[in-house]
């Protein structure tokens, strides 16, 4: 195996070479994403003057070596190759139109031949594509025939550097001259020596490590800088401080930050250029950018680490916090990061005291806890919390009564967010087989349950971590001849329905020693219910039998305590203004003779006039996301699906265009339009909450 740095141009013009793409390649899947990176990175080459760019490597092995001619099979870079190539495709063909022109009147010539096609065999292509997809039919139409198949990436990424061209941002010798700066890490596999490509490729794309999102962000902060000891120095004072507070889980606090500031949650592995975006466009007055953005993120790093490792000042607030972190419900945690950037410090009493702060955290849990225990779905509550803070605020633009508030806005929605009752919990309480649940869970009730309103606590979750508490069932899993008789005739319903719930569980030291037994030895026995230093079981020992009634009263028992520890929250605050009402498209909402006046997608806000506005132009802001989804779906024509919303060309006047050749069937309910959206966005990938509206106001 050989490896060398090389021009990407030097790699691509040798005449005798051909570059096969192999069948167990993955497809030609770059979208207009990765395209728009490449074209930009070409206008930041062109404006610095850099003599040099990399673009990443390219892995080959010799195929076929006959008559002086030479095809490689590309096992890695096929997707780099691919899009250059469609490229230097588009210049060549704007250039042959005379759409745009060049100092060098055979430049266009130049690229087809040296880079396209086999300069001895013009009708033939340097690159062979695998035939899947009709992405070699595509390609070759392109390339011979002046057309395409619509339905191809190859097309679409081709018709958006077209595009690009016509725009001028660069002009073809600007292009070209950039990309000649490309260069790439040519790997060689030497197949007579042993060099297996599939092992290659499959090693390539198995046990690579890839970087993380936080990886990516930090070298392209950091490699910014210069002089190298500027660089240092940033990292030191700044990123290395960063990782220590955010416990080296960069890319999750980076995911919370860019929440906060863009009121929409990036995917996963979007993260990077979601924040490259976010500090491209950040409008920054300081000289020194880099540094500005290092100290807004070390300043939200310092909040995070109070979130994720409850080390206020604050014990109260240092329990909540831990509670909620051992809950899980980390759509929470944008909102709660914001709470914290508003905590009063250094005398600025402007802010939120620590004990407004710890109410807002108290209030946060009950919801969600509740709402778990209710088995209401939450997928509503991450655009809900999202935009929460802002809500909050914009009632009166100022942080005073900002509980009450919170409070408020909770009591807004009777029934997608609506927080339980206490009917709707004491009823999920009662009858939901908590023994089921994840183990978290169970351990966060148990905890509460023990441990709420007393000073003498039990560290509940070490002990139950370190294996000293198990749970244990009271009526046992398996009724032995005496549980049956003490429980009477209807012994298998009663243990069916009430085996796994809460009024049938405790903690113990001794659960080996229980086994099976009877409530009364499981009372007295030593170490038993009665000996136990646990107050539930000290509870549990006052009963003389352990029948249906006195599980019933154990449970009616426990409601009345579970009421107390996560209390239904009211509030007699009114706002002075009416607050505008939304809900996004993960929720199920009546908009009957209701309007819209906005909304808000990937977290960029537009407003529209009616539901058909925004119908369209979020089917072209996915159109721009990737455009071959609704072009095959136009070519299908197929009068069920999707397919039957969108056409090519204008079937009835009730088709509106969103792009050239491109139509969208209007004459629909709105609650169609917004089910045909939910349908989009599952085909997309999109999370139905990165879509919200905003309704006018009823008397509008």
């Amino acid at each position: 195996m050989d490896g060398s740095p090389k021009m990407l141009y030097q790699y691509m013009e040798e005449a005798t070479k051909k570059f096969v793409i192999p069948v167990y390649q993955r497809n030609y899947d770059w979208q207009v994403e990765q395209c728009e990176q490449l074209f930009n990175d070409l206008i930041e080459i062109n404006r610095t003057g850099a003599k040099t760019h990399f673009f990443g490597s390219v892995v080959s092995a010799a195929d076929n070596v006959e008559e002086g001619r030479e095809e490689l099979l590309i096992i890695d870079g096929q997707q780099r190759l691919t899009t250059v190539s469609l490229l230097l495709l588009a210049v060549r063909d704007l250039l042959k139109a005379k759409v745009v022109k060049s100092q060098n009147p055979n430049l266009g010539k130049e690229i087809f031949e040296t880079y396209l096609t086999d300069k001895d065999n013009p009708y033939e292509s340097k690159l062979k594509l695998k035939p899947v997809k009709e992405d070699a039919e595509a390609y070759d139409s392109l390339l011979f025939h002046d057309s395409g198949v619509k339905a191809s990436n190859i097309t679409i990424n081709y018709n958006y550097f077209v595009d690009r061209i016509k725009k001028k941002k660069l002009t073809p010798d600007e292009i070209y001259n950039s990309f000649r700066k490309l260069q790439i890490i040519d790997i060689f596999l030497n197949t007579g020596e042993g060099d297996n490509p599939q092992l290659v490729f499959e090693n390539l794309n198995a046990t690579g490590m890839e970087l993380s999102e936080g990886d990516k962000i930090r070298n392209y902060v950091l490699m910014g800088i210069t002089p190298a000891s500027k660089q240092n120095s940033y990292y030191k004072v700044f990123w290395h401080e960063i990782e220590k507070c955010t416990n080296y889980k960069v890319s999750d606090f980076i995911r919370d930050y860019l929440t906060v500031k863009l009121k929409s949650t990036p995917a996963i592995g979007k993260v990077y250029q979601v924040f490259k975006r976010y500090f491209e466009e950040a409008v920054v007055t300081a000289e020194d950018k880099e540094k500005a953005l290092l100290t807004d993120l070390l300043s939200y790093a310092r909040k995070y680490e109070i979130l994720t490792k409850a080390n206020s000042d604050y014990p109260e607030l240092n329990g909540v916090i831990d509670r909620l972190n051992r809950l899980g419900f980390n759509f929470t945690r944008p909102f709660l990061l914001e709470v914290l950037l508003h905590t009063e410090e250094n005398g600025n009493t402007a802010k939120l005291s620590p004990a407004q702060v710890t109410e807002v955290f108290e209030t946060v849990e009950s919801y969600v806890f509740r709402r778990f225990i209710c088995g209401i779905n939450d997928n509503s509550l991450y655009k809900f919390f999202e935009l929460l803070h802002r809500e909050i605020v914009q009632l009166d633009g100022r942080l005073e009564n900002y509980p009450e508030k919170f409070k408020y806005i909770l009591g807004k929605n009777p029934v997608v967010r609506r927080f339980p009752d206490d009917k709707e919990f004491a009823q999920a309480l009662s009858t939901r087989p908590i023994y089921g649940m994840k183990s978290r869970f169970i351990q966060y009730l148990l905890e509460r349950l023990e441990n709420f309103g007393t000073e003498e606590t039990k560290d509940v979750w070490q002990r139950i971590e370190d294996g000293t508490y198990t749970i244990e069932h009271i009526m046992p899993q398996t009724l032995q001849d005496e549980w049956k008789e003490a429980l009477g005739e209807d012994y298998e319903s009663i243990h069916e329905e009430w085996l796994h719930r809460a009024a049938n569980l405790t903690l113990t030291a001794y659960n080996s020693e229980y086994s099976n037994n009877s409530f009364l030895d499981k009372r007295d026995r030593p170490n038993g219910f009665a000996d136990s230093g646990i107050r539930m079981n000290q509870l549990i020992a006052r009963y003389d039998k352990w029948t249906l009634e006195e599980i019933k009263d154990r449970n009616d028992r426990l409601v009345e305590r579970a009421l107390q520890i996560w209390p239904l929250v009211e509030t007699d605050y009114e706002p002075a203004q009416i607050t505008v009402e939304y809900f996004s498209l993960a929720e199920e909402y009546d908009v009957t003779n209701r309007g819209i006046s906005k909304f808000s997608f990937m977290g960029k806000e537009a407003k529209v006039n009616n539901w058909t506005e925004m119908y369209l132009e979020v089917l072209r802001r996915l159109y721009d996301e990737n455009p071959l989804y609704l072009v095959e779906l136009a070519e299908d024509r197929s009068e069920k699906g999707l397919s039957n919303f969108v056409s090519n060309y204008e079937v009835t006047d009730d088709y509106i265009p969103i792009k050239p050749d491109l139509y969208i069937r209007t004459d629909i309910k709105h609650e169609v339009k917004l089910d045909i959206l939910r349908r989009f966005f599952e085909i997309y990938g999109i999370d139905e909450d990165e879509l919200v509206f905003y309704l006018q106001d009823k008397n509008t």
